[in-house]
């Protein structure tokens, strides 16, 4: 099985998963990591050719992560880590959060800063996901 942390470093959980450069994938098997990659993110705001409009006139037309543009760019972020099983990060917006949950990802919002202590957590069955808190 396969879990993406979204991370500007490799080290960091990223706090907003759309301004993130990276997926830090860790590959386990018999509950132990036996892989890791660092790869980088083709969508969101970091992506080659990105244009980002204003959130304040997003969230007045159609609510933040909603739009038909938005529901396309989280359809290609899924893509990018479908083969995984589940994505961590530190925080995302509701409607990434829904079009990641629909795809099939188990998606976990932390209160970790770390990628080792995230994943460490997640192998342990103790990580607690704090969705309600950082999705906005």
């Amino acid at each position: 099985m396969k879990v993406a942390i979204v991370t500007d470093d490799g080290d960091y959980v990223s706090q907003h998963f759309g301004r993130a450069k990276y997926y830090k994938i860790y590959t386990i098997e018999n509950g132990a990591i036996t892989e890791t990659e660092l790869r980088q993110r083709g969508t969101g705001h970091h992506a080659p050719n990105a244009q980002h409009h204003s959130h304040t006139e997003e969230i007045e037309r159609e609510g933040h992560g909603y739009t038909a543009d938005a529901m396309d760019k989280h359809r290609s972020m899924a893509a990018e880590i479908a083969d995984c099983k589940a994505l961590i990060a530190g925080g995302m917006g509701r409607g990434a959060y829904e079009s990641f949950t629909s795809a099939g990802l188990e998606v976990i919002m932390t209160k970790y800063n770390w990628t080792e202590e995230a994943i460490t957590a997640y192998l342990e069955n103790k990580i607690e996901n704090l969705v309600d808190q950082r999705t906005h």
